[in-house]
């Protein structure tokens, strides 16, 4: 594979891990992602500095979602998915995962 080609990793910086929530920091350079994985807890995002991301299931479905700054959503544990930042910016969230429910 050469440079050009190579997948960029998300970066992720856990803020808090205290057995209750577990808090991390994400950053993603332009074209960076996460690779495929699942959620294993109920979980909670706040966009820090916005951007787009594509969101591909392993069903092979794909599909742009936009986040935006300081519009937080939430999610159930159990999805999987890999998701690429697709803006031309370094894109930044706070992910707070409800490890006991």
């Amino acid at each position: 594979m050469s440079q050009s080609e190579e997948v960029l990793a998300a970066v992720p910086s856990v803020m808090v891990d205290d057995g209750r929530v577990r808090v991390t920091r994400w950053r993603f350079e332009p074209g960076a992602s996460t690779g495929v994985h699942t959620h294993e807890f109920d979980y909670i995002v706040i966009p820090v500095t916005g951007g787009d991301f594509t969101v591909e299931g392993t069903d092979g479905s794909s599909a742009v979602m936009r986040q935006v700054p300081g519009e937080t959503y939430a999610r159930e544990a159990g999805i999987t998915h890999d998701l690429t930042n697709s803006s031309g910016h370094t894109v930044e969230f706070v992910e707070v995962e409800l490890l006991q429910t």
